[in-house]
């Protein structure tokens, strides 16, 4: 009897305590992170719309009745030349896609700014060449009709409400001084994502789907785990998307890319035209050679600056990232200087020309409606997790999910290297993990001392 008694366990089992603590640190995952996602959920519910929302608000700019044969470009161009402030110049010039598109003529103050790489996988001439000017600058973009030139009008790209919808989903309307803080709430949403899917994850007795006729924080539970793994793989491709661009894991992630070769390719610095004696191409013939090209693919042109210079195209259309192309000629005789297209993509510059537009909600209707489902399994997952909380809480009590002893040691190794590994990757992540690690042994401390 004696001997029977020395052999039965005096604690709870490995896999018990393993539990308790993904539970605690998916509960602190929730709970730094389901304020800000509920708001970036929300906005960006509001900016997938933005195509259909644009579409009717700037109609009367951006879209014309065909007629007849549209005009050739430079005499558009020049009516937007005359549109615009007198020291302006043409910074890119985007043809009409389809014959009820206007004419687009992007203008700023300062010149060489056009071939700025962006970064984040994006193709540098995509994204310099309708930049969303800044009031400093004074950037803006005329519209022109291409079948009489009449000037349509002009606006600031700031002043869009695809920029506005932007700002607020990023930063809520301010500058780099809340942007902190979605960066944050994406790194511990990851961590949610991965502790969820721990906590779900089937065991005997208990299958991963939700029972029928589950009721009160049961069914919650169910429900919520259940729909937080279904939307799982969405979450991890809009989370990661998100983060390839935030401030502080987004520069972690460019050194890990460039150090991997990934960066996407880039035309040579020293690339230039030589002057033949012959004018420069204007923009009729470069689009026309740029047309020849890349047929069938809808461009934007950003005009040589100087007598050295070089006519650069690249696609305008980001809902078919597979036609990604840059372009760099010749101003004099449009012989190609420099190519670079889908095939000559690294995985990383493709997992990012889909991956952010899908992010954004750019690859079509079909992306849009995916994304709106994906946003209200979120919301569902959070208020869910809340009322789970507040039913399990009892009243005067933190309402902690009890960690067992022995639970920070009985941590899996493989998740102790991803989570250095993440901590690394993100360090808004490893500093909110430091702190909370000072706040567990505080509880801890206080625990020690009521025993």
């Amino acid at each position: 009897m004696h001997l029977d008694t020395a052999m039965k366990p005096t604690g709870p089992s490995l896999a018990a305590r393993r539990r308790s603590l993904f539970w605690r640190i998916h509960f602190w995952a929730a709970l730094i992170a389901s304020p800000f996602a509920l708001v970036a959920t929300l906005t960006g519910l509001l900016y997938i719309f933005t195509p259909q929302i644009e579409g009717r608000l700037y109609a009367h700019l951006e879209r014309v009745a065909p007629r007849g044969q549209a005009l050739a470009l430079d005499p558009l161009v020049d009516a937007a030349r005359r549109a615009a402030p007198a020291d302006f110049e043409v910074q890119a010039v985007v043809p009409p896609a389809t014959p009820a598109d206007a004419l687009r003529v992007g203008f700023a103050k300062a010149a060489g700014e056009a071939g700025a790489h962006a970064g984040h996988g994006e193709a540098p001439i995509a994204k310099a060449a309708l930049a969303a000017p800044r009031t400093a600058d004074g950037k803006l973009t005329v519209f022109v009709d291409p079948y009489d030139a009449r000037v349509l009008g002009s606006q600031r790209d700031q002043d869009r409400f695809s920029e506005w919808a932007r700002r607020l989903h990023s930063r809520l309307l301010q500058g780099e001084s809340l942007r902190w803080m979605i960066e944050l709430a994406a790194s511990w949403m990851l961590v949610m994502l991965l502790t969820g899917v721990y906590l779900w994850w089937p065991r005997p007795g208990q299958p991963g789907l939700p029972r029928a006729g589950a009721r009160g924080r049961t069914g919650w539970r169910q429900w919520h785990a259940f729909l937080g793994v279904l939307l799982g793989v969405l979450s991890l491709a809009i989370v990661l998307t998100g983060i390839t661009w935030s401030r502080y894991a987004g520069q972690q992630v460019r050194v890990v890319r460039d150090w991997a070769g990934q960066d996407a390719p880039r035309p040579p610095a020293h690339l230039h035209s030589m002057p033949t004696g012959g004018p420069q191409m204007n923009v009729q013939q470069a689009w026309q050679r740029a047309q020849a090209v890349a047929p069938g693919v809808p461009l934007q042109l950003v005009p040589p600056r100087g007598p050295h210079g070089v006519w650069r195209a690249a696609s305008a259309d980001r809902r078919h990232p597979m036609n990604r192309l840059e372009l760099v000629l010749n101003a004099y005789d449009g012989s190609v200087l420099y190519r670079a297209g889908w095939d000559g993509q690294t995985a990383f510059g493709k997992a990012t020309a889909v991956g952010i537009p899908f992010h954004r909600g750019e690859l079509g209707v079909w992306n849009q409606v995916l994304l709106f489902v994906f946003g209200a399994g979120v919301l569902f997952s959070l208020v869910s997790g809340w009322v789970m909380f507040f039913k399990r809480r009892r009243a005067g009590q933190l309402g902690l999910p009890k960690l067992l002893p022995g639970a920070w040691r009985a941590a899996p190794p493989l998740a102790v290297v991803l989570g250095i590994a993440l901590c690394a990757l993100m360090p808004l992540l490893a500093l909110s993990t430091a702190l909370l690690v000072l706040v567990e042994l505080a509880l801890g401390r206080g625990r020690a001392q009521a025993a």
